[in-house]
């Protein structure tokens, strides 16, 4: 039987995972309190059960039962059960504008502002977070990336990602994205903007990118970036971090560094080292 517990924090997506998994054909129960996870497991793995694949949601709703959360699995791990962990999460200020969007009480600040209740929260997950097994952080993700990514770990059974890079093209005439952790600028190759019928397109459309990628500094800059990527990467995960947002930037964001990024999220994609997402802040679609 696969067992997999489903976690995180409040906002981070666990409740749509929850939803993901079970139309995936997992049997899901959710806000089970931890004193009774033990039994649940010993219920689920007796040898006339039906039910292949469980997905077990816990949360703070728990109330201070979650801090015994990682002790109570790791005893199920020493008994001999398998048993999964995957921390749903996103960054605190995507949490804070979701609630704040939805209008929603924090579960751990109930009468007190929202930033407080995250700080609590994420400390009382910490050790359930150092034992989770797949982190999937949402703060960028589509609906439909979440889904690819629990149907290849869940369903596929092809292993998850503990880091999750975001590759995010902007426009320097904007402003530096305030969450890139590094920021690489595109600005020494020619820009499409001059030429006429080229204008009015994007990094996302092939003439540009056939335009920019003719250059040879284009392509050695990608394989230098891909390889400094591929040592980072490891390393970066051997320390833990698990979400990394990768900065390309031209003039205003819209050609040169949004053919880049498409192309750094393809070389990713292929290294499949991490998981991985593409944004074009100063792209407006249609436009």
């Amino acid at each position: 039987m696969r067992f997999v517990v489903v976690t995180g924090m409040s906002g981070g997506g666990k409740t749509t995972a929850m939803k993901m998994l079970e139309d995936a054909g997992y049997y899901c129960v959710d806000n089970l309190p931890i004193s009774l996870l033990g039994k649940f497991v010993e219920l689920m793995v007796t040898p006339t059960g039906e039910v292949t694949k469980v997905a077990l949601g816990i949360d703070v709703r728990a109330g201070q039962d979650i801090r015994n959360a990682a002790a109570v699995l790791t005893e199920l791990k020493r008994e001999g059960h398998e048993c999964e962990i995957l921390f749903m999460d996103a960054a605190d200020h995507v949490l804070l504008k979701r609630y704040k969007e939805t209008r929603r009480v924090h579960p751990m600040a109930p009468n007190e502002r929202i930033e407080e209740g995250i700080t609590r929260e994420r400390e009382m997950l910490t050790d359930i977070y150092k034992q989770a097994d797949y982190i999937i952080d949402t703060s960028s993700l589509l609906t439909r990336e979440l889904k690819e990514e629990l149907d290849r770990i869940f369903v596929q059974n092809e292993g998850g990602h503990k880091l999750i890079v975001t590759v995010l093209s902007f426009g320097f005439k904007n402003g530096i994205p305030a969450d890139a952790d590094l920021v690489f600028d595109v600005r020494f190759l020619p820009n499409p903007f001059y030429i006429d019928e080229l204008k009015q397109q994007t990094g996302n459309d092939k003439p540009v990118q056939d335009y920019v990628m003719s250059f040879p500094e284009a392509g050695q800059f990608l394989d230098k970036l891909t390889d400094m990527l591929e040592f980072l990467v490891p390393n970066y995960i051997k320390e833990g971090k698990y979400r990394l947002v990768l900065g390309i930037g031209c003039t205003g964001g819209k050609h040169r560094s949004v053919t880049l990024a498409n192309a750094i999220y393809r070389k990713l994609k292929e290294l499949d080292i991490c998981g991985v997402t593409v944004q074009h802040r100063d792209v407006i679609i249609g436009k």
